[in-house]
Parts: structure tokens; sequence; C-alpha cells
């Protein structure tokens, strides 16, 4: 893995979990919104739609560097735009982003010859 794609994936981890928790806190204040007179629906949802459009762009980047197959590419997606979805792609990411950097350091210390 280069060092772009892993730049890549690491901007996606990063923001996949503030996501996903702009995206609760939204709901949250929808739902207080409806039921008493506070209302932080409109900063809650300008901050959830800012996350959500870098998760889009470092997403089709990640896809991009990655070259992932379709169906990965749609589980990101799909993780998106639910409410938890973010706290799934992060593990996800960090896992992949461990296994890398453990083959570049066999690769490195010549132990395979992937």
């Amino acid at each position: 893995m280069d060092l772009k794609t892993a730049s890549a994936l690491r901007r996606l981890r990063l923001v996949s979990a503030p996501e996903a928790v702009s995206f609760l806190v939204l709901l949250v204040c929808s739902v207080l919104r409806r039921t008493t007179d506070f209302d932080a629906v409109p900063v809650m949802g300008a901050i959830h739609g800012l996350l959500f459009i870098l998760y889009v762009l470092f997403w089709a980047d990640a896809w991009n560097r990655a070259k992932w197959p379709l169906p990965t590419a749609a589980w990101y997606f799909l993780m998106s735009v639910l409410p938890v979805g973010g706290f799934f792609a992060e593990r996800r990411l960090r896992r992949a982003q461990e296994d890398a950097v453990i083959a570049a350091r066999a690769r490195r210390e010549g132990v395979v010859n992937a």
C-alpha cells in the first residue's frame, strides 16, 4: 500500500466516527425539538451535513486509491447512512490499516515476498 492510499484510508477512518456521533446527536436534537422548546437542529444539521460531505469525499478518494471491489465500496457507503454505521466503518478501517502496517514491516524485514 502506498502512502497516498494509506492517507486516504486514514482520512476516511478519522471522519467516520465523528460523522456517526453527529448523526446520533442530530437524531436526539430532532426528538428534543418535537418534545421541548430546545431547537439545536439547524446547528447540528449543518455540522452533520459537513461531516457527511467530508465522509463521502474521503470515501470516493479511498475507493479510487484502494481499488476496492464494488461490494466493499458499497458497504462503506452504506455505513455512512446508518446512524451507528460510522463506528463499524472506523473499526474495519482500523483493522485494515493495522494489517497493512504489519504486512509492510514483514516485507521490509524480508519475512514475506508480498
